[in-house]
């Protein structure tokens, strides 16, 4: 059997204690805590399903119980402790809370500026720390907006949202009630992803655009087709979001999966499974697609603006430029 990429295989080996703390827990819910569809946790479900220990007999094997649409683990074979981080990881962990402090809204600033605090104490690093950015007076976590701290506990509560929302490509406010599925960061800003029930669509909403949020006394209740595909949330007709047509060659089509990518032809109908697929990919800013498409080496390419496939061309241009 072929190894599974790098970093499935690091989700996998944290999958176990994941759901061993967890039990019971949807397998909806756990693949929105985790960042992945709910296909993509099956898959991986099923590839623990028949992983264990040496000897490979049926009680060796990893115990998952997960067709009725809750996880519950029945044997751990083992892996049901914590992975430790090394302190590259722990580094590259500090790294991006650091980041995500400086993101609208994207975290609790106190919680964050805690779990800092603790990976540090835990690789010995507080003596020679980075500076923490402190946001200015925000010692009660998001005291310095409280809007942000709503939209989050909305989201965490499963709770629908009254808000008014700027839209600046409309120039114009609206009022509407939207019921929250997750969070996306992209390009520095954090966004707001729900059902808008005006729109009668999932549309994606920034933190900074958002003047006001209630949350209701009422549940989140967007449609299965919403929560079944996290890509159609942010490939929706929104305008503050470009979008570009690109062709995927075969053996990149996991990008299906980690990406904001929405396949214009069903993949699982395709006649020929080794031509190119073409896709519909929405980014945050010009530079972030083409250092996107030049990571794939032509592998994955522009279709539908001969200006991004310039674009790619002169940035690749001007690297090769750099070697010489």
């Amino acid at each position: 059997m072929m190894a599974p990429r790098p970093d499935r295989f690091s989700r996998l080996l944290a999958l176990v204690p994941y759901f061993a703390a967890r039990r019971g827990i949807a397998l909806e819910q756990a693949a929105r805590d985790l960042g992945i569809t709910p296909r993509q946790l099956t898959k991986d479900l099923e590839l623990l399903f028949v992983c264990g220990l040496p000897g490979h007999f049926p009680d060796d094997l990893i115990d998952l119980q997960f067709e009725q649409g809750y996880v519950e683990v029945g044997f751990t074979a083992g892996m049901n402790r914590p992975l430790s981080l090394t302190s590259t990881e722990a580094s590259t962990m500090l790294v991006a809370l650091r980041a995500l402090l400086d993101m609208p809204g994207a975290v609790d600033r106190a919680a964050a500026r805690r779990a800092i605090a603790k990976i540090e104490q835990a690789v010995g690093a507080s003596e020679k720390r980075l500076p923490v950015p402190t946001g200015g007076g925000d010692e009660g976590g998001d005291s310095d907006n409280p809007t942000y701290a709503t939209i989050r506990d909305a989201v965490r509560a499963e709770r629908a949202l009254e808000i008014r929302y700027y839209s600046a490509t409309r120039d114009s406010v609206t009022e509407r009630v939207v019921d929250p599925i997750r969070l996306q960061t992209m390009d520095g800003n954090t966004y707001l992803e729900a059902w808008c029930r005006s729109s009668d669509g999932v549309r994606l909403f920034r933190f900074d655009r958002v003047e006001t949020a209630t949350m209701l006394d009422e549940p989140a209740t967007p449609p299965a087709e919403a929560l079944a595909h996290p890509q159609s949330a942010i490939l929706s007709d929104n305008p503050d979001l470009p979008s570009a047509e690109i062709e995927i060659d075969p053996d990149e089509l996991w990008i299906l999966d980690y990406y904001l990518v929405e396949p214009l032809e069903p993949v699982e109908n395709r006649t020929d499974p080794d031509a190119p697929l073409r896709a519909r990919l929405v980014y945050g800013s010009a530079d972030w697609l083409s250092r996107f498409l030049l990571g794939f080496g032509g592998r994955v390419r522009p279709v539908s603006d001969p200006g991004i496939a310039d674009m790619v061309a002169s940035t690749a241009a001007a690297a090769r430029g750099r070697y010489q």
